[in-house]
C-alpha cells in the first residue's frame, strides 16, 4: 500500500493506494464508522489489474475535519471525489465503488457526473429514493433504521467514545457478524475515531443527510428525497450491486425499485455475508468486481 494526501479545494484528503498506476482506476469509498481500510484487502485483490484507489473520506482518519454540519452535506462530498478524481485521472473516465455511506455519495456522484463513469460498483449499500421508500413503507427497514435517530442526538459523540468506544464497536456488532474484527483490526479502527475532532465530524454526516427516518408508530408518508426528479437520480454506466444477504441495518427490502433508475443493473448477492461484506468476503467481493468489470462480460449476468 502506498499512503499520500491530496488537496481537493479547502479540504486535504489522507489517500491510500496500490496497484500500476498506468491500470484503469478504482476509486474505493468507505462508510461509517470505517475509513480507508475497509476496502484493503478488495484492494490487495484487485492491484494486479487495476489501480486502486481509498481515500479517508472528510471527517474520517487522518482527512481534513472542517467544522459544522453544513460542510458534510452530500455536494461537498462529491465535490470531494470530483476533485480527487481530476487530479488521479483528468479527462479519462473511471471506476467508482462504495459501501455503506460511501456507496451514497458514490450514487450521487453518479448522478452528478455520468460522462466520468465507465462503471458503478456497489457493495451492501442503498440507492437513496429507493432506501427513503423503504424506510417510510417497510416496518422492518423502518426498525433497522432506528440507530440514526441515537447517532443524530445531541451528545452522539461523546457516547460513541465513552469506555473506549463500547457504543461505536456494539453498533458494529449490531449490522452484522465481526468475525473480522481482530484485536489489530479493532485498535486500527480505535485509533482512526479517536483523532482529534474525528467522532464529531463523523457523525455530521448523519446530520446533513436528507434521509428521514419516522420513529416506527410515527405515520409519514413523503420526505424530500422521494420528490427528486427520476433524472436526477439514474444510474446511466453499467451498475452491479453486490449484497450481502445477512445485513441487519439494510434489508433485501432497499433493493426494490432499483431497476428503475438503472437500465444496466447486475445484482449479485452472497449468501452467508452481512453489512461488512468487504471484510467477511474480500476474496468473493473481488472476484465479482473483476469479472463485473471485463468488457466481453459487464452487466452480461443479470
Amino acid at each position: 500500500m502506498r499512503f499520500g494526501f491530496f488537496d481537493v479545494g479547502d479540504v486535504r484528503l489522507h489517500v491510500a493506494s496500490t496497484g500500476d498506476p498506468a491500470n484503469p482506476l478504482i476509486i474505493c469509498l468507505h462508510g461509517f464508522p470505517e475509513y480507508w481500510a475497509a476496502w484493503q484487502e478488495v484492494m490487495l485483490e484487485l492491484a494486479g489489474d487495476f489501480h486502486v484507489v481509498a481515500p479517508d473520506q472528510r471527517g474520517f482518519n487522518l482527512s481534513s475535519k472542517p467544522a459544522g454540519e453544513e460542510a458534510y452535506r452530500a455536494k461537498h462530498l462529491v465535490a470531494d471525489v470530483a476533485a480527487l478524481a481530476d487530479q488521479l485521472s483528468p479527462g479519462k473516465p473511471f471506476i467508482l465503488a462504495g459501501h455503506d455511506w460511501g456507496a451514497s455519495i458514490a450514487y450521487a456522484y453518479a448522478f452528478a457526473h455520468p460522462d466520468r463513469l465507465t462503471r458503478l460498483v456497489i457493495a451492501n449499500g442503498v440507492h437513496p429514493v429507493c432506501f427513503q421508500r423503504a424506510i417510510l413503507q417497510d416496518a422492518g427497514q423502518r426498525r433497522a433504521s432506528q440507530y440514526f435517530h441515537k447517532l443524530r442526538a445531541a451528545g452522539a459523540a461523546e457516547r460513541m467514545v465513552e469506555d473506549d468506544f463500547a457504543r461505536t464497536l456494539r453498533m458494529i456488532a449490531g449490522f452484522s457478524k465481526t468475525d473480522w474484527m481482530t484485536p489489530e483490526i479493532e485498535a486500527h479502527h480505535r485509533a482512526a475515531w479517536a483523532r482529534p475532532g474525528a467522532m464529531q465530524a463523523m457523525l455530521h454526516w448523519y446530520n446533513s443527510s436528507p434521509v428521514v427516518v419516522p420513529r416506527p408508530d410515527e405515520v409519514v408518508t413523503d420526505a424530500p428525497l422521494l420528490s427528486m426528479e427520476p433524472d436526477r437520480a439514474r444510474v446511466r454506466m453499467p451498475h452491479l450491486v453486490i449484497w450481502g444477504e445477512a445485513d441487519e441495518a439494510l434489508r433485501p427490502v432497499c433493493l426494490g425499485g432499483l431497476d428503475r433508475f438503472a437500465a444496466d443493473l447486475t445484482v449479485k448477492k452472497v449468501a452467508g455475508a452481512g453489512h461488512w461484506i468487504l471484510h467477511e468476503k474480500p476474496v468473493e467481493v473481488a472476484a465479482i468486481i473483476r469479472k463485473f468489470l471485463e468488457p466481453a462480460t459487464a452487466g452480461s449476468d443479470k
